[in-house]
């Protein structure tokens, strides 16, 4: 299969022909990749079983993972969920369109196959304007999780995109890189309290400020349940080589980059680091330029958080063997930034003394 890419400007995303033809392939059981404020999404009908299937196959993603339901307005959010609870109504009216997910009772007509086998379904209004666009062309919800291979980091390019799923799929749709840069924060709305399944963009402070209250779900603080939304099952957001993340205070970072950086290269290793303007300073000169990504200024949390993923997928394409990353304090975007990194670097984690 030949995979095509096509640049849509946001500014004439609801009168273009490429979104048109996107949004026919959708209604034809036809994957298509497409642009959202948060990353790429790799989207399918969501009311249709077998365009699903396609999903977890262009993926090879685990078939028990959810997928969420990106839909253009309320009606949409009517025709999959069985009801709408208060909070929901609240989360709705406060961050719709926006990089929020919802899980909500779902009606029969939402198929098994991208629930993983719940009862409930996640649902969004993506704000971006062809993301949009392309569910008013299609007619339908689109389901879809991000546009990578199972376990690998999330595009926010199309070209990301394309390295992963070239010959996969039929069509990308060229957006322009992503602005937040991380996936949707994920709340269950079907308790009496809503619960954060997925840190993201949407932070605790916010939705307690609208709800009075919001609860983490326990396996985002490490205890041993089963979690309950997509990308926190499985490994997750992993570059090809192994990673460690280092946290700590950031007065502290260069130093111990440094000193890590030095003693690898001592025993014929080639590091790589992702890190902060202030760390990456720090190691000038000891690494190659490639080897080196600044992820943004010291507490810069929404600069990091729209660079960590590109910045995971460039190591691929050095020698890097081993890499090294800054951690942030996880309050606010912290603790989705810090939740994204912590899968990357399957628990490898170094508390900086």
């Amino acid at each position: 299969m030949e995979t095509e890419v096509l640049r849509v400007l946001a500014s004439d995303s609801e009168n273009c022909a490429a979104v048109r033809r996107a949004g026919a392939l959708i209604r034809a059981g036809r994957l298509v990749a497409f642009p959202t404020e948060t990353v790429y999404g790799l989207g399918a009908n969501g009311f249709d079983r077998v365009a699903c299937a396609r999903i977890y196959e262009a993926k090879g993603r685990p078939s028990d993972n959810p997928l969420i339901l990106h839909v253009a307005g309320r009606a949409m959010v009517e025709e999959a969920a069985a009801g709408i609870p208060p909070m929901a109504e609240k989360l709705m009216a406060a961050f719709m369109p926006g990089p929020l997910t919802l899980i909500l009772p779902r009606k029969p007509l939402v198929p098994d196959r991208i629930t993983g086998g719940l009862d409930t379904v996640g649902i969004r209004a993506p704000e971006h304007p062809v993301a949009r666009a392309l569910i008013r062309a299609a007619g339908v919800p689109i389901a879809a999780p991000s546009a990578n291979r199972s376990g690998r980091p999330s595009p926010t390019t199309a070209s990301s995109v394309l390295r992963d799923m070239e010959g996969r799929i039929p069509l990308i749709l060229d957006g322009g890189t992503c602005r937040v840069g991380i996936e949707s924060t994920i709340v269950d709305c079907t308790g009496a309290v809503a619960t954060i399944l997925r840190p993201g963009a949407i932070t605790r402070e916010m939705l307690t400020e609208v709800l009075g209250g919001c609860n983490l779900d326990p396996a985002l603080v490490g205890a041993k349940t089963v979690p309950r939304a997509p990308g926190m099952k499985y490994r997750h957001y992993a570059p090809k080589a192994d990673m460690t993340l280092y946290c700590g205070a950031p007065a502290k970072m260069a130093a111990a980059f440094r000193r890590e950086v030095r003693r690898l290269l001592k025993e014929g290793r080639k590091p790589g680091v992702l890190a902060s303007h202030e760390t990456c300073s720090g190691v000038a000169g000891l690494l190659p330029e490639s080897r080196v990504r600044d992820y943004g200024a010291q507490g810069d949390l929404s600069a990091i958080a729209s660079h960590i993923y590109e910045g995971l997928i460039a190591f691929d394409a050095t020698d890097a063997d081993v890499l090294l990353a800054e951690g942030v304090a996880e309050g606010g975007l912290g603790l989705a930034i810090m939740n994204r990194l912590r899968k990357a670097s399957g628990g490898r984690v170094r508390e900086l003394a």
